[in-house]
């Protein structure tokens, strides 16, 4: 999947207004130094200036010359997520909110876990889909998020982690159906994971979750991440009720055979993820149900209490329920594990992420600078 290249007159120099470089694809950056009769390196070291160094200020790019980032300067800017909140949860999880140019509110989460420090990031602001269990389908969708805006998720934690904290992990797991918003997100895993300019984050420590769009499996397999499957049930018929908008689409056995044949490196597993909710989904029955579905798939299945929130129709399992279905699982052969919830307190915890107020001015948190 490659990016499509602008020229500077595609990119809105010639409406008056500055161009972005962060908003750039790399094709275009690099039609932009050509344009401008620099030589081609020039746009690596824009690139690397954007995203390693993650500088606001073209002025800050000091191996450009002062001229050339003056006439850059006349030309562009470094658009960043200016109004930032922080929300702590006293698991030391943290969901991070920032303002975006035309006011929406995007959410991302912070999730530290031994010395892993995972980063959850949104693909849309509200979601496409109508998933019953799952807060953010409550907003409907607002709009995709640019692949810029995504990246500057990933910017933003970084700008305020400790000087003694590294983000390891990156999940696709946030608001919305990355699936939905493709184009964008293999433009942004293409910044992420370049290691000459990019942040130089490796394809295996980004996962990407779906619904289950099961014609587009073949292109997230393309981008050399992980993929997880957002299962959720055993039957159409209770899929319908609880995923209706994707499983009218895609019903089990579509979505299954796509995961059967989707390309795995030797030692990738396609991960399913089961939402577990008191008495709906969580019987032996299902558990058997399940087991069987996923026979023949190398898989591993990672069990999510369900996280409540308000005005939910449904109920998080007891302990003891949510430990008989793992063991049903384990015990006719499934990897099976329970994703402890975090930053549930700050609805920072899986399917709680949406409708939160707008930032305001008088949160705004200054960048600590935390670097890996």
């Amino acid at each position: 999947m490659t990016s499509k290249s602008q020229s500077i007159s595609e990119t809105g120099s010639e409406t008056g207004q500055p161009l972005n470089l962060l908003a750039q694809t790399p094709e275009a950056l690099r039609q932009l130094v050509h344009d401008l009769k620099w030589p081609p390196y020039r746009a690596q070291q824009i690139l690397r200036w954007l995203y390693r160094h993650r500088v606001r200020d073209i002025d800050q790019m000091t191996d450009l010359a002062r001229t050339d980032r003056a006439t850059l300067s006349r030309l562009a800017r470094i658009q960043r997520t200016e109004e930032y909140r922080s929300l702590a949860s006293t698991d030391g999880t943290r969901k991070l909110l920032g303002r975006l140019a035309d006011g929406l509110v995007v959410e991302s989460v912070l999730i530290p876990n031994g010395s892993r420090l995972t980063l959850c990031l949104s693909t849309q602001v509200g979601c496409t889909l109508d998933c019953g269990f799952c807060l953010t389908g409550a907003m409907g969708l607002k709009r995709n998020l640019k692949s810029h805006e995504i990246v500057d998720q990933v910017l933003m934690a970084l700008d305020h982690l400790s000087p003694d904290a590294c983000l390891t992990n990156l999940v696709f797991m946030g608001m919305g159906e990355p699936l939905a918003n493709l184009w964008a997100v293999a433009e942004a895993i293409e910044r992420l994971s370049t290691p000459s300019w990019g942040l130089g984050f490796s394809p295996r420590r980004i996962t990407i979750s779906t619904a289950g769009l099961a014609p587009r499996l073949k292109d997230v397999a393309a981008l050399g991440v992980n993929l997880a499957v957002s299962l959720n049930a055993t039957t159409n018929a209770l899929r319908d009720q609880l995923m209706p908008a994707i499983n009218r689409l895609y019903p089990l056995e579509i979505l299954l055979e796509a995961c059967r044949n989707y390309p795995l490196s030797p030692r990738q597993r396609v991960t399913f993820e089961y939402v577990l909710l008191a008495g709906v989904n969580d019987t032996d029955e299902d558990a058997r149900r399940l087991v069987k579905l996923l026979a023949g798939i190398r898989s591993k299945v990672n069990l999510i209490p369900f996280n409540e929130f308000p005005g939910s129709l449904y109920r998080k399992p007891d302990d003891w329920a949510v430990l008989r279905f793992q063991s049903a699982l384990k015990c006719a052969g499934l990897t099976a594990f329970i994703r402890k919830s975090k930053g549930a307190d700050v609805l920072g915890a899986c399917g709680q992420l949406g409708n939160q107020p707008a930032v305001r001015p008088s949160l705004v948190l200054t960048p600590t600078g935390g670097d890996c």
